[in-house]
């Protein structure tokens, strides 16, 4: 995940907590669920930045595992 993902969706997540504790200090049910989809979406957004982490992961360590395979067979 990129540190401007990060940043993106921590921000969105504490607005959204912000959102939320607004509304229920001042009986804004419209604010408060406002507030609650807002941190839900930076959740998902960080689930999905993290998806896209892994599959990186495993594409390098298939590539790294096919190398050194490779090298395995040109050394004998």
């Amino acid at each position: 995940m990129g540190i401007n993902d990060k940043i993106n969706n921590a921000a969105t997540e504490h607005l959204g907590a912000a959102k939320e504790g607004a509304g229920k200090l001042t009986g804004d049910s419209t604010l408060k669920r406002e507030g609650q989809q807002d941190q839900a979406q930076a959740k998902l957004q960080q689930a999905g930045e993290k998806v896209k982490d892994a599959a990186a992961d495993i594409t390098g360590n298939i590539k790294d595992a096919a190398r050194k395979l490779k090298e395995g067979f040109t050394d004998k």
